[in-house]
Parts: C-alpha cells; sequence; structure tokens
C-alpha cells in the first residue's frame, strides 16, 4: 500500500491575499469555482479563507459568505481559515468551522510586522483562543520558522523548539512550519524536524514552503522522508507574505501532486485535473486581477 500524504491547498487564502486590492478585487463566484475545480480534482485538505480585517486584506473581505457557501457544499471535506485573535476565531467557529490556523512568527520583527503584536501579545491570544473555545482545533503556523527578512536565517533548531514550549504548554498538538521568504535548505529543514521530533514526539507537525530560491520541492521532500504527512502548497504557485519583502510565491499544487504521484505516494489528487484548475487559475485571476503572469507547467513535459 502506497504512503499517504495529505497535500493541504492554501491558495484560496494564501495565493488570494496576495493579489493586491488596487488592481481588482477577485469577485467570490470566481474564488467558488476555483475551490470547486480543487475539490473536483481530489483535494479534500484546503485552508480557503482568512478571518482578519478587511482593511489589511482587502481581498478576503467575503471570508464569512465563501465560508457559508463551502461549508454547504463541501461537509465532508476538510476545510479550516486563518484567524489572528479570538474575535476571528469566535466569527469562523459561528459559522460552523471546527478547524483554524492562528499564526505567529518565530521572529520578533515580522511578528510586529505581519500582524502587529509582540511575542508575549501572541502568545495571551492564543491562550485565550483555547480557553474560550476549547473544542475548536487550532493549528499554530510558525511563520519566519527558518529565516526572517528583517533578522536574517536561523541556524539553531533548538531557538524553535525553546519557542514553541509554551504553545505546547498551553495545549498545541499541530503546528506548522513556514518558510515564510524561502530561505530553507534540505539540511536546516532536517535539523529542525529533527529536534522538535525529539522534544515533542507527540507534536503533529506539517510544512509550507515557499520557493524563492526553486527549493521548495526539495525541501517538502525532505520533511516527507522525515515522517511529515502533511504538506502545504498553493495552486499556480500563488501566494507570497505581503509583510515580508522579498518573498515570492508558494511552492505550486500541480508541481508537488505531480512528484508525489510519480514516486508512488498516495494524494487522492488527480494530475490533469488540478493542472486544469491551475490553468484557470492563472487565465482568470491572476492574469484579470493582479495584473501578473504565473507559470503552469504542461501535463506532459518536454523532451529535450
Amino acid at each position: 500500500m502506497s504512503k499517504k500524504i495529505e497535500v493541504i491547498e492554501v491558495g484560496p487564502r494564501d495565493g488570494f491575499q496576495s493579489v493586491k486590492a488596487d488592481c481588482s478585487l477577485i469577485p467570490m463566484e470566481e474564488k467558488l469555482k476555483v475551490i470547486d475545480e480543487l475539490i473536483a480534482s481530489g483535494v479534500q485538505h484546503m485552508e480557503f479563507t482568512s478571518f482578519v480585517s478587511p482593511k489589511a486584506i482587502p481581498q478576503l473581505a467575503d471570508a464569512a459568505e465563501v465560508t457559508k457557501t463551502v461549508l454547504d457544499r463541501y461537509p465532508q471535506a476538510d476545510l479550516f481559515a486563518l484567524v489572528p485573535n479570538l474575535r476571528g476565531a469566535q466569527n469562523a467557529y459561528a459559522l460552523g468551522l471546527r478547524k483554524v490556523c492562528y499564526v505567529v512568527s518565530l521572529s520578533k520583527s515580522h511578528n510586529k510586522a505581519n500582524i502587529n503584536r509582540t511575542h508575549e501579545q501572541s502568545l495571551q491570544a492564543y491562550q485565550e483562543i483555547r480557553r474560550e473555545l476549547p473544542d475548536l482545533n487550532v493549528i499554530v503556523d510558525l511563520a519566519t520558522t527558518f529565516g526572517c527578512p528583517f533578522e536574517g536565517k536561523y541556524e539553531d533548531p533548538d531557538q524553535v523548539v525553546a519557542f514553541l514550549k509554551d504553545y505546547m504548554d498551553a495545549g498545541m498538538n499541530t503546528c506548522c512550519l513556514c518558510d515564510t521568504i524561502g530561505i530553507a535548505d534540505p539540511a536546516q529543514v532536517r535539523r529542525v524536524i529533527s529536534a522538535l521530533q525529539k522534544a515533542y514526539p507527540s507534536l503533529e507537525l506539517m510544512v509550507h514552503f515557499h520557493d524563492t530560491r526553486g527549493l521548495g520541492m526539495v525541501n517538502t521532500l525532505t520533511a516527507i522522508d522525515m515522517g511529515v504527512t502533511k504538506v502545504q502548497s498553493a495552486l499556480g504557485g500563488l501566494g507570497g507574505c505581503p509583510f515580508a519583502p522579498g518573498a515570492s510565491g508558494n511552492l505550486s499544487t500541480e508541481d508537488l501532486v505531480w512528484m508525489l504521484n510519480e514516486m508512488g505516494y498516495d494524494t487522492g489528487i488527480t494530475f490533469s485535473k488540478i493542472l486544469a484548475a491551475a490553468k484557470h487559475q492563472v487565465a482568470e485571476i491572476s492574469g484579470q486581477y493582479s495584473g501578473h503572469h504565473i507559470c503552469i507547467q504542461q501535463e506532459t513535459p518536454c523532451k529535450k
């Protein structure tokens, strides 16, 4: 039996939020069409929106409406949203979501730039969510796990272990290690995951790599070799943190699915269908609403 890998699609949140609103707001109908195509391709795990201030992320101002629709259409899918605070968590919960992700940065400076909080304030907000909504599954997204646009690359994996201790004490059971600016390398990924597995054997790990230096795929494969079975990617490679200068797009889902399927892993996703969904995103969203173009691979690689 082939090994199951959960490919977690984050394009409808991380990708769409990167499209500048001064170009044009993406219509909700277009967002839903992409989500429909993702589900039809076999995607069952998806971060599809964010309950943040519309002033901060205008492209996701329709979070409530999108949530109502996708929960009604796909009650069996593993759907979740990003929340920045208790209010966002409460709004998501009231609409029926029972799984969210909460972001904190390992970098003090990026934490301030990204969510305007100190580390102490972020921990307090997480503890508040856990206390007020005890049955809500809260994934901790650890941004800048491997390096920061302001502070550089982190070489000591014990820094990650020490930082997460307070979150473990507060009840964290799942953490997504996010390479916000695409600075990680496979050896560093191996060191960080090994240190966390040793320190917190009960902690479930996810990974989220950007492809800034072309290492998103090999970093993800390294994590899989270390036993991680939940990996994040974005359709068409769209995305990039708006508060991390120089951060380019995410690892593309269609590339990741092709590699994993070819290697014999069970993703449950049909490559031809995920590729078609990616091409639609290029034509309708990247081109029409963001004013820039992203590159999509062909279904049959060129022969040289």
